[in-house]
């Protein structure tokens, strides 16, 4: 598990930042797989969601290891994940991209939201997922599911190394989602690209006002020409950007 701890200045620079400019800012150090696939925002919202993660990983069901009465085992580990991850961070669950059955359901996920997570993801299902995005907390997950969770998946280890979404998730890693999905930012570079992302932003604030304006992008994205060069630092001086 990583020794980094998430600022709350880096928090609050990543709040502002898409996971499209962190995927580029992460290829440009050669990461290319940080992105979770085939995950979606189970209800958008305002804001992004930001925070270290903290794993569940599940493996495939065996039918005489997961009768309905595991759930009344104090130890199960879905249950104790619920219970354990740490306020501000966020609970990734590895369902090994299989959404026949959920990986968790309202009651539990509000639970998690009480506590102060900072968000949810699965790369499987949710059940009751309408009362999931009725929840402030962001949460992410393939597609709605019905079956409960023991149908198809056991969970059998908390807080461990996992892949979610095809994506590597190392405890303390820093996860960034916003509408178009989440990023999988590892922890000993979630300050630096914050950092760099939150120029990438502005810069492209820039940018999307010029071709609102009309502007050709040959010679402005990326800046190749001097005039736009200036024009830039023109408007970031009147924006106070």
């Amino acid at each position: 598990m990583s020794d980094y701890v998430l600022s709350d200045a880096t928090r609050e620079k990543l709040m502002a930042v898409s996971t499209a400019s962190a995927a580029t800012a992460l290829y440009k150090r050669g990461l290319r797989n940080q992105f979770i696939q085939g995950v979606v925002p189970v209800s958008p919202k305002a804001q992004n969601m930001v925070g270290q993660a903290f794993t569940l990983r599940y493996i495939p069901a065996r039918e005489d290891r997961n009768p309905i009465t595991v759930f009344r085992n104090p130890e199960h580990p879905q249950r104790v994940a619920m219970e354990r991850c740490p306020p501000g961070h966020v609970l990734v669950m590895d369902a090994r991209k299989d959404a026949r059955a959920a990986s968790a359901g309202s009651i539990l996920i509000t639970r998690l939201a009480i506590r102060g997570a900072a968000g949810v993801v699965s790369d499987g299902g949710f059940r009751d997922a309408y009362g999931i995005g009725q929840l402030d907390m962001p949460a992410y997950h393939q597609k709605p599911s019905a079956p409960t969770n023991l149908t198809l998946h056991e969970a059998i280890e908390i807080n461990g190394p996992i892949s979610c979404g095809d994506a590597a998730v190392f405890p303390g890693d820093v996860m960034l989602g916003d509408r178009d999905g989440v990023i999988v930012i590892p922890a000993h570079l979630a300050d630096e690209i914050a950092d760099e992302c939150t120029g990438m932003e502005i810069f492209e604030d820039f940018v999307l006002e010029e071709v609102l304006a009309g502007n050709t992008i040959i010679g402005l994205y990326p800046t190749t020409k001097e005039e736009n060069e200036k024009k830039y630092a023109e408007w970031r001086k009147r924006t106070g950007r």
